[in-house]
Formats: C-alpha cells, structure tokens, sequence
C-alpha cells in the first residue's frame, strides 16, 4: 500500500504514534509519505521507502497569519496525484482531517481517509463552541475514525455528537527501543547515590499536567525515603516548577533534566512513574515505563485507568489526593516484593494489551478494509 500520513512532527504523543507507525508500515514494506511542516523528529534514519513531503507556508500581507491549512491541504493534494497514494491517515480531527478532505477533493480523488483522535482537539478545542462544528465535520466526513482509548471515544460521542462510528485503537511503544535494561553508571553520572530511589515524571509542563502534585507528592515521598525526582521535559509551566522546588528546599533532590531523546535510559533507572493529570486521553508515557519494568501512580482520570491497574501495574489516585499517591508511593519503595509484583505486571500490561505488532496488525485490518471497500463501490 501507498499511504500518506499527516500529523504533528514535533515532540507529542500524536506525533510520536504518527511517526512510530510508519517506520513500522515500511517495515512491513508498504510505501510511506509524510506530508508535515517539517521532518518528523522521531524520523532518526533513512528508510527507502519512506518519504518526507514539506509543507511551505508563503506569507501574504493580506493575512495576520500565514495560511498554513490552506499550504497543507494543496500540499496533501499534490502528493496524492503525484505519488498515486491508495490512502491517507491523519492524526487530529482539525485541521489535519479538514485539511486532507479538502486535499481530497482538490486532487479529484476517492481515496480513503483515516483519522486517528489523540485527545487535543476533542478535550481542548472541543470545548470552543465554535470550533465544534469543524471537528464534527472532520469526524464525519472521514471514512474511518479511531480513537487512542474508549476514553477519548466517549467524550467524542458525550461533545461532538458525531453521526460517526469511532473505533478504540490503542498507541503502543516500540519494544526494541522501550525495554528493560542495564542502565550503566547512568545514576553515577547524574550524581545519584546508588542507595537512593528514582522517581520520574516526564510531560510537557503545562497546566493539565498538574506538576505541582508531582512536587507535593514527591516532598511527602522524600522525607520517608532517600530519593530522587527526575523531571524530564519543558514547558510554560517550568518556571512555576522550579520556584515551588526552591520553596520546598528540595533543590538537591530534583534533577531537571529538560527534553531527552534517552528516555528509555532514564526510565531504567527509574523505581516509580507519576503522572498526576487532570486530563489525559491516553498516556503514553506511561507505557514507556511499564515496558521498561517501572510501576505507576497515575490519576484516575480519561484514558489512564485502561493503562494503570491498581495493584498489577501501579496505582491510581483520585484528581488532586497528594496523600494517598505519597502513601502509595512509600509503599512501593520500602516493599522489595512489592515493587517486584509491579514490575512483572507491568511487562506484562505493555505485552498482553499494547503491543506494537498487535496494534500495527490492527491498523493494517482498517486499512484493508477500506480499500476493499472502495474496490467494491
């Protein structure tokens, strides 16, 4: 198969996935084309099959901002007549699926389009009345929707009211690159006692991430413990992060390590996983820890609790329980045996309910399904 994907290039799950996914297809020997605004980042070597299609933006005095969906929707156009593509898979209802709709249309095909929901738009720009309409249209006008987690299906359906059907297709690691390992003298050369434990949060700082939960519990945490907190990542958030680690005197138990493209390392070294969001379509980052044999403590909340199962994996906690997620947290680290049964049961999860090649196989099934499909029609 020929198929086009469209989505975020920067650091984010969405683009992540997106990414992921497609070094997987070329993989399987089908022929990839992302049409992005820049090379995707996690594009790291050169595959044959594999192509990047850069969108350009020109600037025109006569717009505020440059038309960037218009470019995009030209651009998905030329590709599609140029590179006879059999389908596209876009990640964001807006503007991507919009976007490739029209491209659609402009190129005078009939190809399939899959859109895959990762939560932002539906979560956030959901919310904007005005907006809705465009979501909603995207959604619908799509051949095939799919969202990260019943979660995130749900809210669709609760929001957006599409006259749509939406399937679950979990996000998934990469086993080769996610995996537990020998860290090395990682913890030596970050300056951490071999004796100390290792908390890690890794997010993009912003304020749904709730970051001053992940402070707050590990203060709880450290007073109980000897330990660390990895904070991994940068956002409009880390301002505010640093002063309340200043305020709570925990400067030289908190390691800013900033955006790392090392986080399997990181994780290896790592005891527990905190991500205490208010919302949260999925969690990725989560399964980048658990396939590293690291427990979590997550909120319960969106798509977390289809990742997290208390007392096989790690726990969950209630929006906001500080105590109950140090509480937690103390539990795990002074109990050997405990942290073991986690550990095990976080193999397990990434292996039994989000494997790479189960999820690739799913994928594949839509795709297959859509060109048999047109094949009939």
């Amino acid at each position: 198969m020929k198929i086009g994907i469209t989505c975020y290039p920067t650091v984010g799950g969405s683009g992540i996935i997106a990414t992921e996914l497609g070094k997987m297809l070329a993989e399987k020997g089908h022929e990839v084309h992302f049409i992005t605004s820049s090379t995707p980042f996690r594009l790291n070597r050169l595959y044959p099959n594999i192509f990047s299609h850069q969108v350009d933006v020109n600037s025109y005095s006569v717009f505020q901002y440059a038309p960037y969906d218009i470019a995009l929707a030209t651009k998905i156009a030329e590709v599609i007549k140029n590179e006879q593509l059999d389908l596209m898979h876009v990640h964001y209802a807006i503007p991507h699926a919009v976007c490739a709709i029209l491209g659609r249309d402009m190129a005078g095909s009939d190809i399939g389009i899959v859109t895959t929901l990762h939560g932002t738009d539906i979560t956030v720009l959901g919310s904007d009345s005005s907006l809705k309409e465009a979501i909603k249209y995207g959604i619908e006008k799509s051949d095939v929707v799919t969202a990260v987690s019943n979660s995130l299906r749900d809210q669709t359906y609760d929001m957006i009211n599409p006259d749509k059907t939406i399937q679950t297709i979990y996000n998934f690691v990469d086993e080769r690159e996610y995996k537990a390992a020998d860290p090395g003298s990682l913890k030596q050369d970050l300056g951490i006692n071999e004796e100390d434990k290792v908390l890690i949060h890794v997010s993009n700082f912003r304020n749904v991430k709730r970051v001053p939960d992940i402070i707050e519990t590990f203060h709880r945490v450290q007073k109980h413990v000897p330990s660390k907190l990895l904070l991994v990542g940068d956002g409009p958030e880390m301002g505010r992060t640093v002063q309340q680690v200043k305020e709570l005197g925990l400067e030289q138990h908190v390691l800013f390590l900033g955006k790392r493209d090392n986080l399997s390392e990181l994780y290896n070294i790592s005891d527990i996983k905190l991500l205490m969001s208010e919302k949260e379509a999925f969690g990725l980052v989560l399964l980048e820890a658990m396939a590293c044999g690291v427990p979590c403590i997550g909120t319960n909340i969106g798509g977390i609790p289809e990742i997290i199962e208390s007392g096989k994996n790690g726990y969950l906690v209630g929006l906001g329980d500080i105590e109950d997620a140090a509480s937690r947290a103390i539990g795990i680290l002074t109990d050997a045996k405990q942290h073991e049964t986690l550990k095990k049961g976080s193999l397990e999860t990434v292996e039994q309910h989000f494997n790479s090649f189960k999820i690739l196989e799913q994928y594949e099934a839509v795709y297959e399904r859509l060109l048999d499909r047109g094949k009939s029609q």
